[in-house]
């Protein structure tokens, strides 16, 4: 086995005496274990070690690669991501933090939700944390946009509630990718027809539903970006808010959030001026921008949170968690 240092060719030894944190990415090869690979790699603190290609499914290897570092990314299939958990805990005390990109521990018990902005306690919590669950693209929007509805009693826990979102193709894996990149994907296309989307779960969790949103997820032809949209009938609510209450709502409750989420408020961007919102200006992005729009005589809102489905959807929001747990 050969160790590859990507950001730092020092020994992890010599990295260690120095303050320099080693981050170990199971999983590099993926899309999003590249994009979080190179944005640790334009930070000069912390050293990212590589395992060889040629040994990177092999257990032994890979566990030691775990006891190299002092944080782990996990960027796997959720079977393999529960391996991996199992493999670093067979270190006992020399475990590493974990960061896992997968779906596998996003409601489990001990993995704390890796959602910073979520309420003004979590970024306390992840920093303390030695498992972290990074959410999901889809749920990090609908979150962000439920979560302060049901605290505020603007709706309740088992409201029927409609999530419609559009991503772009570069969530969906390597054969979608490879479809769209040559041409043959589709302009634009519903899927998760079966209404049983794996995100489903996690936002349940972490905004307080109880009863199971219909998520309608689709996607269309551009790489990158997405917009997450909750449409509310406001006089069908138990306590029916304006759209000026959802204003302030949303400008309090985000107020502090930091850099990484903007609250529009009164849906301020020159793009809404014209009534439409686009989702290019997210691209590249790590942070998550959201909106209140309505139509105050019809009692109608509409909710959105534009993101980029692998910056806060996925690799940024994972190098936020990183940077949180240890301590940069």
């Amino acid at each position: 086995m050969t160790l590859n240092r990507i950001a730092d060719s020092t020994s992890h030894s010599a990295a260690n005496s120095s303050s320099t944190p080693a981050v170990f990415i199971d999983g590099e090869a993926g899309t999003t274990g590249l994009q979080i690979g190179g944005r640790l790699a334009q930070l000069s603190s912390v050293s990212v070690i590589s395992i060889d290609h040629d040994h990177r499914k092999d257990p032994a290897a890979r566990r030691a690669m775990m006891a190299e570092s002092d944080l782990v990314v996990l960027c796997l299939p959720d079977d393999a991501a529960k391996q991996a958990v199992a493999l670093a805990g067979s270190l006992g005390d020399a475990a590493p933090k974990i960061v896992d990109a997968s779906t596998a521990h996003r409601t489990s018990k001990g993995w704390v939700y890796g959602f910073p902005e979520m309420t003004p306690t979590q970024s306390g919590k992840i920093k303390k944390a030695r498992r972290v669950a990074n959410p999901g693209c889809y749920a990090s929007g609908a979150i962000a946009l439920i979560k302060p509805l049901i605290e505020a009693g603007f709706i309740a826990p088992d409201d029927p509630l409609t999530i419609n979102a559009v991503s772009g193709y570069s969530g969906g894996g390597k054969a979608m990718i490879a479809d769209y990149e040559s041409g043959n994907g589709p302009a634009f296309q519903l899927y998760g027809l079966g209404l049983d989307h794996k995100h489903i779960p996690e936002i349940m969790a972490h905004s307080g539903l109880t009863r199971q949103p219909l998520l309608v997820p689709s996607v269309a032809a551009f790489a990158q970006g997405m917009l997450v949209s909750l449409p509310l009938q406001l006089d069908s609510l138990e306590q029916p808010p304006s759209l000026s209450d959802l204003d302030e709502l949303f400008n309090a409750y985000y107020a502090n959030a930091g850099a990484k989420v903007h609250y529009h408020y009164n849906g301020e961007e020159a793009a809404c001026h014209a009534n439409k919102l686009q989702v290019d200006p997210v691209k590249g992005s790590d942070t998550m921008d959201l909106w209140v729009f309505g139509n105050e005589a019809e009692h109608q809102a509409l909710l959105v949170a534009r993101l980029d489905n692998l910056g806060k959807g996925a690799a940024g929001a994972a190098v936020q968690n990183i940077e949180l747990m240890l301590g940069l």
